[in-house]
């Protein structure tokens, strides 16, 4: 069986059905005038966005490309800029249809739920495939490319590693800049449309609402796909760096690659269950999708492992059921966490009562209690995995669990969709017919939205775990017996620096989210003060003056945390040495971890006891407990779609960078 053909099908199969899953879209009704001069707005608004993006991370690329190519080799430097283009690409792909999909959502939902539905979450679908169509593609095809040319079998997936990087530097800027766009927008509407000006969240006469809904797009919907394709394909040549590392046979290296592929199929064959006519039933359609993606691959996965390996099948076999069992329990736990219906949101909807500063405790108190689920479980998984099959046991459990990665991403791009769709039934008028279908879809993706960024915390520690093993194995290689012993100076020093990063990094974007709103609110107050007529509805906002001033703003702000996230291993390693590094690496995963999901649970959390007090509930909209949720939910905006989600990115990019420097520093240090 020729893993890397059937792979490189695969993975222009699903770019073949993304393709037709965008016919299939465009083909639905845009809907009135009205409804179509909006979605304009925020199209042409997020793709200004993206292309600015693009012009200034490619900058950034290109001089990566030529420093990585004169230190490292041409080959890495290759694989490097084709990583950054992939992700680029299935980021731009991705939101390009999404935002599309959103005012199509809109039509659709007069005629029925079902119909609404379906076009919101292929619309998310063609995110998913395009993300693990090209990753795939990429990760095979250069495998493949390699191996025609004569590179030694044992060499190829080292060199794959710059595929990764570059997925992973795209993935960092998508996630700081989207976060800090989405954000910014956000808050700033929130700030003076609901609290000084009292009007709803996508009432037009809000200067900031096109920003908003922009902001979902690029940072919820390209955010979140680069972010999974840089985890994707990390973790797929993670495990076969491990594979050569560990001394296995070919068809361990190749393992990966066949679970990925089959993973794919399943996702394909499983987008077509997600359907339902009853608005209570949204949750449990999407669920049963994800499920049966789970039960399919699983399925193939145990054929795959039959046939592929001779020694021991099955115990790499339960490794990928560990996977899937984490997977599943991770969204459980999350969705206890930030849906309505439990304990967590509720207990913060109640505290609200008391005015805001109770609500901020309540909140910041639910999201460290989420953190201690989530570690003990992915804690078990790790110890059931090694015990499956010993580390290489663990890169295959985080294989399974990022091998749905194309199902996850579709619900996480439903959410911006839906919203969307919300925004636009609200700010064309449309009948309360439309809008009870299209808040029953919205509500709905404020939990998928919580849960994926559960999913995608959880599955960038198991990488990163593995890419420490890859960053240990290559300094074996070149000779040296590293020992991280925790009576080392070096690797306490190291420890420690890696636990501060993601604090400092997190407070680098937090600032920047709050100055950029600072800006947005600045100039929404400037405008109901000088634009006459805005509140009565016969003055029109300047939407794009709103959109200019937080694109400047996030372009400029993600700067210096991408900074702190490339240099910082590398000073570390050049300056410190390899031992210390190592500990920086170990203290980036732990220290990120856990701020990650506090911030992400905890965020998600306050926006959904807010949503429950505009529910009716604790005196409903416009009552002192909304006021206070609201504040909440101000805090919790930047906690969860700016710092947290973006943490993932820096422990996977200071990871790849430490595994690609690790050679060269291997005999180097100043102290």
């Amino acid at each position: 069986m020729n893993v890397l053909y059937i792979s490189l099908g695969v993975a222009i199969l699903s770019l073949v059905y993304a393709a037709y899953n965008i016919r299939v879209i465009l083909r639905h009704d845009s809907g009135t005038k009205k409804m179509i001069a909006i979605a304009d707005a925020i199209q042409e608004g997020a793709m200004a966005y993206m292309n600015r993006q693009f012009k200034t991370v490619g900058f950034f690329a290109l001089v990566l490309f030529v420093l990585i190519g004169f230190g490292l080799g041409w080959k890495i430097a290759i694989t490097f800029i084709v990583g950054a283009l992939f992700s680029g690409v299935a980021g731009y792909v991705g939101m390009n249809v999404s935002v599309r999909a959103n005012v199509r959502t809109a039509a659709a939902a007069k005629n029925s739920l079902e119909e609404a539905l379906s076009v919101a979450f292929r619309g998310g679908a063609i995110t998913g495939l395009s993300v693990v169509g090209l990753s795939l593609l990429g990760v095979a095809g250069f495998y493949l490319i390699f191996k025609l040319i004569g590179v030694p079998a044992e060499e190829i997936p080292h060199l794959l590693i710059g595929f990764g990087f570059g997925a992973s530097l795209i993935s960092l800027f998508a996630r700081l800049g989207g976060g800090i766009f989405t954000k910014a927008a956000d808050v700033g509407a929130d700030l003076v449309g609901k609290i000084e000006a009292g009007i709803p969240e996508d009432d037009p006469r809000n200067p900031a609402t096109i920003a908003d809904n922009v902001g979902d797009n690029v940072g919820d919907c390209a955010g979140m796909g680069a972010d999974l394709f840089e985890t994707y394909a990390v973790t797929l040549i993670a495990a076969m760096i491990l594979a050569v590392a560990e001394g296995l046979p070919v068809a361990y290296v190749m393992y990966p690659l066949a679970l990925g592929a089959v993973a794919v199929l399943a996702s394909m064959v499983s987008i077509n269950f997600v359907k339902t006519s009853n608005k209570d039933q949204i949750m449990r359609a999407l669920y049963k999708g994800m499920g049966i993606a789970q039960i399919l691959s699983l399925i193939g996965f145990f054929i795959v492992t039959k046939v592929m390996i001779e020694d021991a099948p099955m115990s790499l076999f339960w490794a990928t059921v560990v996977g899937g069992i984490i997977t599943v329990l991770i969204i459980v736990i999350t969705e206890y966490y930030t849906a309505t219906k439990y304990r967590p949101v509720r207990e913060v909807a109640k505290a609200s009562e008391t005015g805001a500063g109770t609500n901020v405790i309540m909140g910041l108190a639910a999201g460290m209690e989420s953190t201690i689920g989530i570690v003990l479980l992915i804690v078990v998984g790790i110890i059931a995995a090694y015990a499956c099959a010993g580390l290489y046991g663990i890169a295959i459990a985080a294989v399974s669990m990022l091998s749905t990665t194309g199902m996850v991403i579709a619900m996480d791009t439903y959410g911006p969709i839906t919203d969307n769709a919300g925004g636009i039934a609200e700010m064309s008028e449309m009948p309360e017919k439309v809008r009870k279908v299209t808040d029953a879809l919205d509500a709905v993706g404020n939990t998928t939205k919580a849960v994926t960024k559960g999913y995608a915390i959880g599955s960038a520690a198991l990488a990163a775990l593995v890419l420490f093993q890859d960053y240990n194995g290559a300094l074996l290689e070149e000779g040296r017996r590293l020992i991280f012993d925790l009576t080392d100076y070096q690797v306490i020093v190291g420890l420690f620096l890696g636990g501060l990063i993601p604090y400092a990094f997190s407070s680098m974007t937090m600032k920047s989210v709050g100055k950029a709103a600072h800006a947005v609110v600045q100039e929404v107050r400037r405008q109901f003060k000088e634009i006459p007529g805005i509140m009565q509805g016969t003055g029109k906002p300047d939407y794009k003056r709103c959109v200019d001033i937080v694109t400047k703003a996030a372009l400029l702000e993600m700067i210096g945390p991408a900074l702190l996230a490339v240099l910082s291993p590398v000073l570390v390693g050049y300056i410190l040495g390899p031992k210390a590094l190592g500990g920086l690496l170990v203290g980036v995963i732990v220290s990120g971890l856990l701020l990650a999901i506090s911030m992400a649970n905890g965020g998600a959390t306050w926006d959904n006891a807010k949503k429950y007090i505009e529910d009716g509930h604790h005196g409903g909209k416009g009552s002192e407990a909304h006021k206070a949720a609201v504040v909440g939910d101000t805090v919790g905006d930047p906690y969860k779609d700016t710092a947290g989600p973006a943490i993932n990115a820096l422990i996977k990019v200071i990871n790849t960078i430490a595994l690609l420097i690790a050679s060269s520093i291997a005999s180097w240090s100043l102290f």
